[in-house]
C-alpha cells in the first residue's frame, strides 16, 4: 500500500519552504488553502483530512525548527512565518542530490546556485513527480546543518586568482 499521506506531506513541506525561501527574510502569512488547495468545511464546520494534514505540516515544520511564526490564524494558517537559520542554511547549501544536472555552460556563480538544494526542490515541484518530491524532501530532512557547505566555497566554482 502506498503511503500517499507521506507524499502529500513532502509536497506540502516543499511548497511551504519554497514560499518562505522566496520571500526570505520577510515574515509572511501562510494559508493552508494556498498549499493544499481549496477546502469546504462540512456541515458541522470540520475541514477535510487533507486540509488538516497540511495544517499539521505547517505546525510540524515549526516544532522541528524549520520555521518560526507568531500566531495561528484559526485553522486557516500561520501568521508572520519565516525560515529559521537552520532551514535557510540547508536550502541554500550545495546539494549532493541531483534530480537534473544544470547546463555545463553556465557561469560559475549560476552553476553554483543551480546546485543548491533549493533548486533541486524547485525542480521536483515544477516537474510534479511525487517520487522526486519525496526523495528531495527526505534528503532535506536528513541533512545536517552543521555539515553544510556553501556552493560558492567549493573549489571548482571559485574564480581563478587574478594575476597582479
Amino acid at each position: 500500500m502506498a503511503d500517499i499521506h507521506i507524499d502529500d506531506f513532502c509536497r506540502d513541506a516543499a511548497l511551504i519552504l519554497l514560499h518562505l525561501y522566496n520571500t526570505f527574510p520577510r515574515p509572511q502569512a501562510i494559508y493552508v488553502e494556498d498549499i493544499s488547495g481549496p477546502d469546504e468545511p462540512d456541515e458541522v464546520g470540520l475541514h477535510s483530512k487533507r486540509y488538516m494534514a497540511c495544517l499539521g505540516t505547517l505546525l510540524w515544520l515549526a516544532s522541528e525548527g524549520y520555521l518560526r511564526y507568531d500566531s495561528l490564524i484559526y485553522q486557516d494558517g500561520i501568521d508572520q512565518a519565516v525560515l529559521t537559520n537552520k532551514a535557510f542554511v540547508l536550502l541554500s547549501a550545495a546539494s549532493e542530490l541531483r534530480l537534473k544536472e544544470p547546463p555545463a555552460d553556465l557561469p560559475g556563480t549560476l552553476l553554483a546556485e543551480k546546485r543548491a538544494l533549493v533548486e533541486q526542490i524547485r525542480t521536483a515541484v515544477r516537474e510534479g513527480h511525487s517520487a522526486d518530491i519525496s526523495t528531495v524532501m527526505r534528503f532535506f530532512f536528513a541533512a545536517r546543518p552543521d555539515a553544510v557547505v556553501s556552493p560558492a566555497t567549493l573549489h571548482h566554482y571559485q574564480h581563478p586568482p587574478l594575476d597582479h
